[in-house]
């Protein structure tokens, strides 16, 4: 893909406004649809505003296209968005440069949401959802009670991936801090004797929000901003961040990107505290900079809602990429010989 030819009459506008100089411009790839729309507001203006650049963003990213304009030796993205392990995956491919950490400032980004290539920006969370009015008086609050179907009888839904590993574990017993390395054999020999009890297994957040809306399960796996959507649409549904896993999209600068030293800049505009403290006010995602949460920059009503709040962040654990990386394909693997 090529980026669109910029009209002379526009450059000479751009250059008025600079003082004799054309804006410089960036081009940045996110996920598309109304999340992109967001970053647009939240992320790409001010921090377009903030350098003197224009940033030109497309959608429809992932590690494919940005493997093939690598490969090829055609980069026309600077910066691209990528999702969880993929961040780590397109490192260890050479796809990608390393940050550079003396202009983008990363002591506010929690441990396990940064890595020599990639930064984490936005986050969101695998939680537990319930119908509350099922279980008004005793409400489940960890993975072992998702398990405990004596206890709390009623129908279950997982997701076939990541997470539903993590979850299995915490379950069994595993304290989140020591759940890295997972130990595999022990994770899919508690969803084994599990399987029976799960009435549906989800494979999109859709699906998910569909489930927990029209009481189809009655507590499940979901991200936090589907389970606010399905509360939204009406479903009686609650949830609480204890034993969350924290996912998140990142950005990385791609292999050889055209404006790699003015794309060092832009991430390191876009993960600051004041502009990443904007993403709340145009969706329920959550910042990954822990600073955005001082000094008011995020009212406290709204910080309590986001998986990553001080208080929230402390209840959960983070999902481990680098460890993601190396093992997906084994994990799907052991999903589909369970799942048959």
């Amino acid at each position: 893909m090529k980026l669109p030819t910029i009209a002379p009459a526009l450059i000479a506008f751009a250059a008025c406004l600079t003082g004799g100089q054309a804006l410089a411009q960036v081009a940045i790839a996110g996920d598309g649809g109304v999340y992109q729309d967001a970053e647009r507001k939240a992320f790409y203006g001010p921090a377009a505003q903030k350098l003197g650049i224009t940033i030109k963003d497309y959608s429809g990213t992932g590690i494919a296209p940005l493997r093939a304009q690598v490969k090829s030796g055609a980069v026309t993205w600077d910066i691209v968005e990528l999702w969880n392990g993929l961040c780590e995956q397109a490192g260890r491919e050479g796809l990608t440069e390393k940050l550079d950490y003396s202009v983008i400032d990363r002591s506010g980004i929690p441990e396990g949401l940064s890595g020599d290539n990639w930064i984490g920006i936005t986050a969101y969370s695998a939680i537990l959802a319930y119908n509350k009015n099922k279980y008004a008086a005793n409400p489940p609050k960890s993975w072992a009670d998702f398990f405990d179907t004596a206890k709390f009888p009623g129908r279950r839904s997982l997701d076939p991936g990541d997470t539903t590993v993590e979850i299995a574990l915490m379950a069994d017993g595993v304290p989140p801090d020591k759940l890295y390395p997972l130990d595999l054999d022990r994770a899919f020999k508690k969803l084994a004797a599990f399987k029976s009890n799960i009435s549906a297994w989800w494979t999109t957040g859709a699906q998910a929000v569909q489930f927990a809306r029209d009481q189809e399960v009655d507590m499940l796996s979901m991200w936090n901003g589907r389970a606010d959507q399905a509360i939204k649409d009406g479903g009686p549904i609650a949830y609480g961040y204890n034993q969350g896993i924290v996912e998140m999209d990142c950005l990385v600068v791609a292999k050889n990107a055209p404006h790699k030293d003015l794309a060092m800049k832009v991430v390191g505009a876009i993960t600051s505290p004041d502009i990443q403290a904007n993403l709340p006010k145009y969706i329920n995602y959550a910042p990954i900079n822990q600073q955005a949460f001082e000094g008011g920059r995020i009212p406290a009503d709204v910080a309590a809602k986001l998986s990553t709040s001080p208080d929230n962040i402390k209840q959960q654990v983070v999902l481990n990429i680098k460890w993601w990386a190396e093992h997906s394909q084994e994990v799907q693997q052991r999903f589909d010989q369970l799942m048959h």
